[in-house]
């Protein structure tokens, strides 16, 4: 684990990261974006095993509010653009301070992924390739109604002594993103009019089981953005990586390999 210090979004943050898989050099670099209750530690091994599989670099990080990282501050509430802040100041920041060299692969679950989306609209020519698994392009009820439920179970159950293992400040990485997916001001959050300015390869891939999303999500994405290629996978929820982790890898080395130029 390491951490970088640098000024985004209106202050100085500290950024918890870690390089996995190939050493610097002509490898591709592959930056993990992660989901709304997620941290460098909650990826588990399957950066590392993508990576093996790819021959690339990663960079996985914690977001501010997450993991390790700079936590939310307890009276803070963040808007409805929040995700747009991520994309537009918080990655580009990080990128430059750790000297990433080359265009990376963006691959972002969940809410990471609407990150990933929103970065590559911003800056089409930064970006060598994009994986979503179960990114978000508009709000849903499905989304809504099971953000309420984990809400109840994070009050009544042992959720929040759980994800106390992975985030310094569990309250702010769970109400940062509970608060704002609730809030009535993001029921009409919509990234979709934004999309068509991606330019690189994009692999879109959501399971048929998503609790958190119709695919609807990713086939919006189809229809926006012409060379995205979508797979969706059976017996598998919100979380491909976990429920389907061969497919999802498979899928990601065929895309990789088709986009990235011989060297």
């Amino acid at each position: 684990m390491a951490f970088a210090s640098l000024t985004a979004a209106g202050r100085p943050l500290r950024i918890e990261y870690e390089w996995v898989g190939a050493p610097p050099g002509p490898a591709p670099l592959l930056v993990f974006l992660h989901e709304g209750l997620g941290s460098v530690a909650m990826w588990r091994d399957f950066p590392q095993r993508l990576c093996a599989a790819t021959g690339a670099r990663g960079l996985v990080y914690s977001r501010p509010g997450y993991g390790r990282s700079t936590p939310r501050p307890a009276d803070e509430r963040w808007s409805p653009d929040f995700m747009h802040v991520q994309a537009r100041e918080v990655l580009p920041a990080l990128l430059r301070e750790l000297d990433a060299g080359e265009r990376p692969w963006l691959f972002g679950h969940s809410d990471g992924g609407s990150i990933a989306l929103l970065h590559a609209a911003a800056f089409p020519e930064a970006v060598a390739g994009l994986v979503v698994l179960a990114p978000h392009i508009f709000v849903e009820e499905v989304s809504v109604a099971s953000i309420r439920q984990a809400r109840e179970a994070y009050r009544a159950t042992d959720l929040r002594q759980r994800l106390a293992r992975y985030h310094d400040d569990p309250d702010s990485a769970f109400y940062g993103w509970n608060d704002v997916w609730l809030d009535a001001a993001f029921r009409g959050w919509n990234i979709e009019a934004g999309l068509g300015a991606i330019r690189c390869p994009l692999l879109a891939i959501q399971g048929l089981d998503d609790e958190y999303g119709t695919l609807e999500q990713i086939r919006g994405i189809a229809r926006r953005v012409p060379q995205a290629q979508l797979l969706e996978l059976p017996a598998c929820g919100h979380s491909p990586h976990r429920d389907q982790p061969e497919a999802v890898i498979a899928a990601v080395s065929r895309c990789m390999q088709a986009g990235t130029p011989a060297r």
